[in-house]
């Protein structure tokens, strides 16, 4: 197998573990859907920094206007 090869399969072995990581991590956030679960979650967050924090914020703010959508639609 060349070499050339071997990148390509690891660099899409290697999406398919992001994608799968990202994936659950979004399912396990959607069960934080009650005012009192968020406030909890946002606690559990003001303790890292905002680096540490910025993908599960971005992933709770999509759960946030998704909601917000869905009950105005």
């Amino acid at each position: 197998m060349t070499n050339a090869l071997k990148t390509v399969r690891t660099y899409f072995a290697t999406r398919r573990q992001i994608r799968k990581r990202e994936a659950d991590l979004n399912r396990e956030l959607a069960a934080y859907d009650t005012p009192s679960a968020r406030m909890d979650m946002e606690a559990i967050l003001a303790r890292h920094s905002s680096h540490e924090a910025r993908e599960i914020e971005a992933i709770l703010r999509r759960h946030a206007l998704s909601g917000m959508l869905r009950n105005h639609s």
